[in-house]
This record gives structure tokens, C-alpha cells and sequence, in this order.
């Protein structure tokens, strides 16, 4: 592969991967562009200037040195994972997990938000961190003290006590949930909850919904939360300017939250048919994390997940990929989340072929990943390799139309119009 740089760029290197800092333009030259809304592979040069897709034709810059050749490499815009778990060591599970303190999780973010990012994912959607550190890290990448993707967090999740979100592990003497703010059984601590998590910086408001897998004697199937509280969370954040999104796999638990006015529902395992035309109704988008359990299932006894978890999952895991097949056909609103965090981050493309599998196009796939996740997110300019956007590419050695796991194996990474992989 060729890749042509000369002295106008600022070179840092991270590793074996590379940033370069530049505000002149420059053109890209790949084999093809995906069109990530036809289907359609385009012939043609994108014109970057500064950190913007100023054109796409078939124009070389009269500067040769401004021309990067990527030979046989496929673009498509930055993917995005609507469902991530950036803070904290993923190898830390069940009781060992509490052992790990917010300053050690938040250097952790730091890695696992540039693994991410040099898989190509250049935007995802932070969902729960204890203490805010998703806040930080989210303004570290934004000034450039690290490096990973563009960060919508949702700073602490929002749980009832004794219900996933909140520290089941401890016993009652050593159980702090009353001096944790997001630990809430009334509408009012709902709203209270909701506005101290905007006062230190969240974007979105995460809360539980129902029971859920990885969490010490709660019900994946038992509805958390009263339907009030539940309103009274979404009518909180809403009137902010805020997103809601709910984790739920239940049907009792989806179908209050999507009755509550949520704008995402968050794993959808147990979802049924009428459920699905609800979410479709009222537009709420599912994020069905259907890799995930494989993981789960294959490494979880290796990785100290706790016995109850891992029975939970052989319950959830095959319920929710066959629902997933269905809401796909129904035709529900439908993004890519892949609940990073409790498998290795970086691998979050791994959930592309299980999406295939299960039903959908490799362009849906992708659309799920790009369009539909930047509507949810509510960005006009990601999601496309489009005039007036950024400059959110990756790259890929073949087509990923017709091999979808291409998209495991990015080799060119660019975001804001900064790149930061090419092998």
C-alpha cells in the first residue's frame, strides 16, 4: 500500500499508530467510497480542509505533497457504537471488580478509548461510569490530551437500590448506596438524580430499567423502577435538552420505559411483537448487543464472571438475537450497540457479522452503525463521507458489501480530519 506524507504535517507517534495534526488541505486517493445510503461504491478524491469534506471528485491537489495515496483501500465514514463501556479493566469481573479504584478505571479509559478509536470507531455513546470519569475522558479526547473516539456519556446510571446499577456485591455493612446520588426510589430523587448528573457534564441519562445480567441478585426479566419514576427521569432530562436511554430486557421493563418517553432502549432481549410496533410508533430505537454473549459464554469462567451471570445469559442470549431478527423485519429503528466493556475494547466491529447472521444486509449493518446511530445521536454531520462533513473515514482492504468482517481489520483511521491509523 502506498501512503505519501511530506514535512507539512506534525507527526506524533503513538505505538505503532500515528496522529497527524495539519490545518492545510489535503486530498485522499482510495480505490472507492462507500455510500453508506445506496449501496453504491464511488470512484472519486476526497478534499479535507480543515478537519471538514470540502469535495469529492476527481481533482489531485496542484501540490503533489497534499495527495495521499491509499492503494486498494475501500472508505467509509467513522463508525459508531451507540453502547460502551469505556471506564475500567474489563478483566476485573464479579468480586474482583470491586477492588478497582475510579482513578485506576479512568486510566484504563484512556487505553481502551484508543483501542477503540484505531478500530475505526470514531464516535460511541458512554453508557454508566461511576464518578464521572467518562466526563473526563470524554474533555481529554475533545483538548487532545489523549487520543480516542468523539464521547456522548451519560456519566453514573440511574438504578433503584439493590438493582443492576447499583453494588450488589457488598454486604449491609459496607454498602454505600445511600450516599450515591444516582441511587434513586422516588420521582423526585429521579429528578434530582438527573439534574446533578447534568450539573457535572453528562450528555444523556442512563437508567435501569430491569434487572440485568452481569449484576449480583437482580432479574434481567423484573421491571425497575415505577412507571412514574420513569417519567419523571425522561421529562427531567428532556426538558434539559437531554437524551434517555433505558437497559432493558424484560417486556414489562421495555414497555413501561417506552410508555416513559425514552428514546433508546438498551439490549431489548425479551422484547415481543406488539412491543416492537410500540418502539416503531413512537420512534425508539433498539440497541441489541447481540455479540456480546458469545463472550460472555465462551471467556466468562476464564474472565471470574460470577456463576449467575453466566446462567442468566444462556437465558438472554439466543431470545435476543432471534428478537433482534425480528424487529430487523418489522422494520424498527435499529443502531449498533455492543455493550464494549465487558468483552475487549477494540473488538466492537467483531458484532457486524453476528448483525448479518441474524438478519440484516451487510449495508444495513453498516447504516446501523453509521446513519441510524448518528440520527439517534442526534449529529447532522457524521454517520456520511459527504461535503460539509467531518472528516470521520475509515479505511478497509476490501469491500465490506461483500466480506463484513473487513470491518474487524481496519488499516486507515481518520477522525476530525486527524489520522491516526495506517499499516
Amino acid at each position: 500500500m502506498k501512503f505519501k506524507i511530506k514535512n507539512f504535517f506534525l507527526l506524533i507517534v503513538f505505538s505503532n499508530s500515528l496522529m497527524l495534526l495539519s490545518n492545510e488541505d489535503y486530498v485522499l486517493i482510495p480505490k472507492n467510497i462507500l455510500d453508506v445510503r445506496s449501496g453504491s461504491l464511488i470512484k472519486g478524491n476526497i478534499h479535507i480542509k480543515g478537519g471538514i469534506i470540502v469535495a469529492i471528485n476527481q481533482k489531485l491537489s496542484n501540490d503533489k505533497n497534499k495527495n495521499i495515496i491509499l492503494e486498494g483501500v475501500t472508505l467509509i465514514p467513522g463508525l459508531m457504537d451507540s453502547h460502551v463501556h469505556l471506564i475500567g479493566n474489563n478483566e476485573l469481573n464479579g468480586y474482583e471488580s470491586i477492588s478497582e479504584s475510579s482513578q485506576m478505571a479512568t486510566i484504563y479509559g484512556v487505553k481502551n478509548a484508543k483501542n477503540t478509536l484505531l478500530a475505526g470507531f470514531t464516535t460511541v455513546r458512554n453508557v454508566g461510569a461511576g464518578h464521572f470519569a467518562d466526563v473526563a475522558l470524554r474533555d481529554a479526547i475533545k483538548n487532545e490530551v489523549v487520543i480516542g473516539p468523539r464521547m456522548i456519556v451519560s456519566g453514573p446510571t440511574l438504578s433503584i437500590s439493590g438493582g443492576h446499577g447499583d453494588n450488589n456485591l457488598l454486604p449491609f455493612g459496607h454498602n454505600h448506596s445511600n450516599s450515591n446520588h444516582s441511587i434513586v426510589d422516588s420521582p423526585w430523587e429521579a429528578r434530582k438524580a438527573v439534574r446533578i448528573n447534568r450539573k457535572y457534564g453528562a450528555d444523556l441519562i442512563k437508567f435501569t430499567a430491569t434487572g440485568g445480567v452481569m449484576s449480583k441478585n437482580t432479574d434481567p426479566n423484573a421491571r425497575q423502577f415505577t412507571l412514574e419514576e420513569m417519567k419523571a427521569i425522561v421529562d427531567e432530562a428532556h426538558s434539559h435538552g437531554m437524551t434517555v436511554a433505558a437497559h432493558a430486557h424484560g417486556l414489562k421493563g421495555i414497555q413501561a420505559a417506552i410508555e416513559a418517553g425514552v428514546d433508546s432502549i438498551e439490549h431489548s432481549s425479551f422484547i415481543d411483537l406488539a412491543t416492537i410496533k410500540k418502539a416503531i410508533n413512537k420512534n425508539v430505537y433498539l440497541s441489541m448487543d447481540i455479540y456480546v454473549s458469545d463472550y460472555i459464554l465462551g471467556e466468562g469462567i476464564k474472565k471470574g464472571i460470577l456463576e449467575e451471570s453466566l446462567e442468566k445469559e444462556r437465558k438472554v442470549g439466543r431470545i435476543q438475537r432471534e428478537n433482534f431478527k425480528l424487529a430487523h423485519s418489522m422494520g424498527a429503528l435499529m443502531v449498533f450497540g455492543t455493550d464494549a466493556g465487558i468483552y475487549n475494547h477494540g473488538d466492537n466491529a467483531k458484532q457486524f457479522k453476528y448483525m448479518v447472521k441474524w438478519g440484516m444486509t451487510p449495508l444495513e449493518a453498516i447504516q446501523a452503525s453509521t446513519l441510524n446511530t448518528a440520527k439517534l445521536f442526534k449529529m447532522n454531520r457524521v454517520g456520511e463521507i459527504k461535503e460539509g462533513f467531518y472528516a470521520d473515514i475509515v479505511g478497509v482492504s476490501s469491500n465490506p458489501l461483500n466480506d463484513i468482517r473487513s470491518l474487524e481489520r481496519v488499516v486507515f483511521v481518520m477522525k476530525n480530519g486527524k489520522i491516526y491509523k495506517n499499516l
